[in-house]
């Protein structure tokens, strides 16, 4: 899989992360609850509560089209509190990342990927995408399924891997 393609399918599960929320008002509706009660939600005291696992999975993306294709990444404070907030991010984020052109990634494999908190240390282009940047994304985009489904959000397999290009013969 290529460096686009990756992003590609990033923004893919950002959607689907999107519409898995929408669910959450939808059952906090039926269930009457507020759905900003799931923002906080989280499955072990020690983990990171549905808001952040939105934001960290947002980041991820936006990282990574913006180091593979040699750009700084945009600016996105973690001021998100509720359902609605955290809906406005993921398009925020997917608007960014579809705007980097494939164009862009030419080079992708020999850029030297340099996040502040290496501290002046790098990744090549590939270690980075498969060491650190896949395997982050889908941790936080999958712990906000397990968030959602914990708490009662009616979501399925389905749900999680949304549209395929199924070919008819």
């Amino acid at each position: 899989m290529d460096t686009f393609e990756t992003i590609t399918q990033f923004v893919k599960m950002l959607q689907n992360l999107d519409k898995w929320l929408e669910a959450g008002v939808a059952f906090a509706a039926k269930k009457n609850f507020a759905a900003d009660d799931l923002a906080q939600a989280r499955l072990a005291p020690d983990q990171y509560p549905l808001t952040r696992q939105v934001q960290s999975a947002c980041d991820q993306a936006k990282y990574a089209a913006a180091y593979l294709s040699g750009q700084k990444p945009p600016s996105h404070p973690d001021t998100e509190k509720t359902i609605a907030e955290l809906r406005e991010r993921i398009r925020t984020c997917v608007q960014y990342v579809e705007s980097v052109k494939v164009s862009a990634y030419a080079g992708a494999a020999e850029r030297r990927v340099s996040p502040p908190w290496l501290g002046g240390g790098y990744f090549n282009g590939p270690d980075y995408l498969r060491q650190l940047a896949i395997p982050n994304f889908y941790f936080h985009v999958t712990t906000a399924y397990a968030i959602l489904r914990h708490n009662g959000v009616e979501l399925g397999k389905m749900d999680y891997i949304g549209s395929m290009p199924v070919h008819q013969p």
